[in-house]
């Protein structure tokens, strides 16, 4: 409910809140004044005790939403149509289930996808149509079950091609034997879609894996990066300059340490969601859009310029806990400020001490640790965050009466009809899973839709638990110093049989690199010279 209008909304904070939530409409309205809980700043106190007080008392908007229409259900878009239950995206339409992606189109259960139509169950594609079941894709058409593929079409169960098509199981074939061949796979089933699967896995296994994705890159390390220069531990980052340790990033420059930013951003430091024409923004958490010099703040927006420690103002400048100041004496006790910050240190109750120059400290995050992006990232059980001392938060009990079980679900999508639309399906994994598993799940009308569209089956987990077997796929936030694994006509493992002659001869290949490849995993990794020789 909002604790305004008192209208009930979707929120991506739970009820118990330890401060007010607004609706969209409230939030932006001019019916309370974010400045009228601002505070005079008190130099017996630690900044960040202060803040903490601050945070208590100013109303947060319920969703992070920018300029979107009929997308109630998404969280931290812009400029979205039409969209559900997505998050991290920016210029969609059409899209549901999807984490990070960008200027795209009628897309289901994707992640980090960039200029893409049409695709279902994709991880780290690029430029693509009508391509499903598909990791690592960049400029193709009508791909199936493919990884590693680069401006080729009409492709099944096939890796690392190049301007190939009508590549079926690895073999290349005329037009009219692929798509005989092709009609034979009846991805309309969920038992096939299930064998497939185990299919790819295993093709994945066997083929070759570049040590790092990266397109266009100088003098860059990381993994899934496109039109980078001088980066520096980054991963899925996209037209970047002078970036390190960041991850979900595009079109930014001089950046370091942010999670989520996109959208012609500049000189940003230790900040969470950011961008849409902005700059200079240091320990920050949703900083934009068009926010400049901006230090200690949560959700300043639109055209704001020099705050420090700041929550919720629009359109404001030269305020520090909420209250403005004329230029010249937000200056000097910005100064002041911060040289007292290292005098009088915040030290939280896991006894870490914060200075200036650290972002917030884990108990002034609004989430518990389990309903964070961390949880994505970084899966822990709830011993273990208990442990680290960190919070969790007991998912709320909701007595669904599941209507359809998973297990009984027709396996051909032709068995569906709208019918399907009424019911509560129970989620396989049935909340024993570390997955913020919803128990159960319900079918849109629209999703329904695609799958009939596009022959697929329904799916037998809750949206949750789809986003996590998406997560693990990724390679992890890591880098290694591994030697190339080419052995001279093969792969060390003797899996993969070389091509062709390589600039080592007959000999292991010396090249070291980083990469995300963790050593014991099973993949063949090559270094840029040996993959190049086999696959470009």
């Amino acid at each position: 409910m909002c604790d305004l209008c008192k209208k009930a909304i979707i929120a991506m904070y739970p009820a118990d809140a330890f401060f007010p939530v607004y609706c969209r409409e409230c939030w932006y309205s001019d019916n309370w004044d974010p400045l009228a809980h601002g505070r005079d700043y008190d130099f017996s106190k630690s900044f960040l005790a202060q803040f903490s007080e601050l945070q208590k008392a100013v109303p947060r908007i319920n969703l992070q939403v920018s300029n979107s229409v009929n997308s109630d259900f998404s969280n931290q878009i812009a400029n979205c149509k039409n969209c559900y239950l997505i998050s991290s995206g920016s210029d969609n339409e059409d899209c549901r289930y999807c984490f990070r992606v960008l200027y795209s189109k009628n897309l289901t259960d994707c992640l980090i996808v960039l200029r893409c139509e049409n695709a279902y169950e994709c991880i780290e594609c690029l430029g693509s149509s009508r391509v499903a079941f598909t990791e690592d894709c960049a400029n193709s058409l009508d791909m199936l079950f493919s990884f590693d593929v680069r401006s080729s079409q009409n492709c099944f169960m096939s890796a690392n091609l190049r301007r190939a098509s009508y590549v079926f199981r690895g073999e290349c074939l005329s037009k009219e034997e692929y798509e005989s061949r092709r009609k034979e796979i009846d991805t309309g089933s969920h038992k096939v879609i299930e064998e497939l699967k185990k299919e790819f896995s295993r093709l994945k296994n066997k083929a070759l894996h570049r040590f790092a994705n990266e397109r266009n890159c100088v003098n860059s390390v990381g993994h899934t990066m496109s039109n980078a220069k001088d980066c520096f531990w980054c991963f899925n980052v996209a037209d970047v300059e002078n970036c390190r340790y960041c991850l979900f990033l595009n079109d930014a420059k001089d950046t370091m340490d942010v999670n989520n930013g996109c959208c012609n951003m500049e000189l940003f430091y230790e900040v969470c969601t950011a961008g849409l024409k902005s700059s200079n923004a240091k320990f920050c958490v949703d900083a934009w859009p068009e926010v400049r010099n901006i230090e200690y703040c949560d959700t300043c927006r639109g055209g704001s310029h020099d705050l420090f420690g700041c929550i919720s103002l629009r359109g404001k400048e030269y305020c520090i806990l909420n209250r403005q100041y004329p230029k010249d004496e937000y200056f000097r006790l910005v100064d002041k400020i911060k040289k007292q910050m290292d005098e009088m240190a915040y030290v939280d109750k896991r006894g870490i001490t914060y200075r200036y120059g650290e972002f917030f400290p884990s108990e002034l995050s609004p989430f518990p640790y389990n309903d964070s992006v961390a949880q994505d990232l970084f899966t822990l059980a709830q011993e273990e965050i208990v442990v680290r001392g960190l919070r969790y938060r007991e998912a709320a009990e909701k007595n669904y009466a599941i209507t359809q079980k998973s297990e009984d679900l027709p396996d051909h999508i032709r068995s569906i009809d709208a019918s399907i639309l009424k019911e509560t399906i129970g989620c396989a994994h049935e909340s024993k899973c570390n997955e913020r598993c919803t128990k159960a799940f319900r079918i849109t009308a629209e999703e329904l839709g695609f799958y009939q569209k596009f022959n697929l089956p329904l799916p037998r987990l809750c949206p949750n638990c789809r986003h996590y077997q998406r997560f693990k796929k990724r390679n992890p936030l890591n880098l290694w110093r591994r030697k190339c694994q080419c052995a001279g006509a093969k792969s060390e493992n003797s899996i993969y049989k070389n091509t062709a002659t390589h600039f080592h001869g007959v000999g292991g290949c010396p090249n070291e690199f980083e990469t995300s490849y963790a050593p014991e995993r099973p993949e063949i990794v090559y270094c840029e010279q040996c993959y190049n020789t086999e696959v470009v």
